[in-house]
């Protein structure tokens, strides 16, 4: 094996548990106990979902706090990323499941609303390139909300605005985006999401992600056919494209707002991940390494579909390199994960299989299994 000299690692948070920035430096304290003249370069990484803003803030941006509007209508404190003039806006920072009571679900009503003040913070702190990275949602709203925060106006046959929420959606009688927010014509506005359903049907945002935000079957078919109602007054506003935009890849994403930034925001949907490693200089760090650790909190199928540790394993394999992962729990056969470029996954529950301890004790244990991969990997190529 050649002679390894510098590792980068690029992981995921371990949802729950760790940041990106823990796991990265908890890796490398295992890695040094083993090789105290390693040279690590920490990288944490994100995909556009929970842990966007932070996996940016770790890369030099800096963080904000806004007070905004969370997904009940109470009031929550929402962070984003600035650098010059970019910004990474989160949308779960707002209008996310993290806001919601433990237990507590409201499907039908809750509001992206906040996510629209978000933006507006973003706007008058200067951004003028504006990545929204969407996911973990407590919506189902096709970023109504959002857009009513933004200037648009939503009302009913009375001329009253609608309700808060997607179920709301069905009531109303017309759609005016003429109020919103003129600098949002003159910024660019990325959609940074892993997803890539459409706004409705079988496939899109009601019936994929909606038993996740506690929808019964029922109130799946009452959004599904109140976001047919949106795309159809908001068609009599502004044209066909609004009706096209529903089927576009991203529409579905975290509720629908993807749909509300490519109809509202003249956003263009984007891989999370390709962004992010953009914004993070992943490219140059990977041209740094002769060897990567990558990794997050489960290592699964979803692992396969977008999400931060395959990217990080295709861009190191195009390059050559050797990449092994991290994670709380593995659900991937080695096969798979080869095929993925991961050649060797260490699950923390390889060390303890008390699942609740495992998160718990997550730190400890990552430096642990760093030993092991320092054992494995690196002392034999030094």
């Amino acid at each position: 094996m050649a002679e390894i000299r510098s590792v980068l690692i690029a992981a995921d948070k371990f949802k729950g548990s760790l940041t990106a920035a823990e796991v990265a430096q908890h890796v490398t304290t295992g890695l040094r106990r083993a090789v105290p003249s390693l040279r690590v370069e920490l990288l944490p990484v994100a995909d556009g979902g929970d842990g966007t803003v932070d996996a940016a803030v770790a890369a030099g941006f800096e963080r904000r706090t806004v007070r905004v509007t969370g997904p009940l209508g109470d009031p929550v404190t929402a962070a984003y990323a600035l650098r010059d003039t970019t910004a990474v806006v989160e949308m779960a920072e707002a209008s996310g499941l993290r806001h919601l009571p433990e237990g507590v679900f409201a499907p039908l009503t809750a509001t992206t609303y906040g996510t629209g003040e978000l933006l507006r913070a973003v706007l008058d702190a200067g951004a003028r390139t504006v990545v929204l990275g969407v996911g973990g949602s407590a919506t189902t709203d096709g970023g109504a909300g959002m857009l009513a925060a933004l200037g648009a106006a939503f009302t009913d046959a009375d001329g009253r605005p609608v309700a808060p929420g997607g179920a709301a959606l069905a009531s109303l009688a017309t759609a005016d985006l003429s109020g919103l927010d003129p600098r949002l014509a003159e910024a660019e506005i990325v959609l940074a999401s892993d997803v890539d359903n459409p706004l409705r049907g079988p496939k899109g945002a009601p019936a994929v992600y909606g038993p996740q935000k506690g929808a019964s079957a029922a109130d799946v078919a009452t959004l599904d056919a109140a976001l047919g109602r949106y795309v159809e007054v908001l068609g009599e506003a502004i044209g066909d494209r609004a009706v096209e935009a529903a089927e576009a890849p991203g529409a579905g994403a975290a509720g629908g707002i993807g749909y509300g930034a490519l109809v509202g925001l003249g956003a263009a949907f984007r891989p999370g991940v390709e962004v992010l490693f953009e914004l993070l200089g992943f490219a140059e760090a990977l041209g740094r390494a002769d060897f990567v650790i990558t990794g997050e909190g489960s290592l699964d199928p979803q692992t396969l579909h977008g999400k931060a540790p395959a990217g990080v394993a295709q861009a190191a394999r195009a390059r050559g390199l050797e990449v092994v992962a991290v994670c709380g729990r593995l659900a991937l056969p080695p096969a798979e994960l080869g095929a993925a470029g991961i050649r060797r996954a260490y699950a923390l529950t390889e060390l303890e299989p008390d699942v609740s301890r495992c998160i718990a004790e997550a730190g400890p244990l990552l430096e642990r299994v760093a030993e092991r991969i320092a054992d494995d990997f690196l002392l034999s190529a030094h």
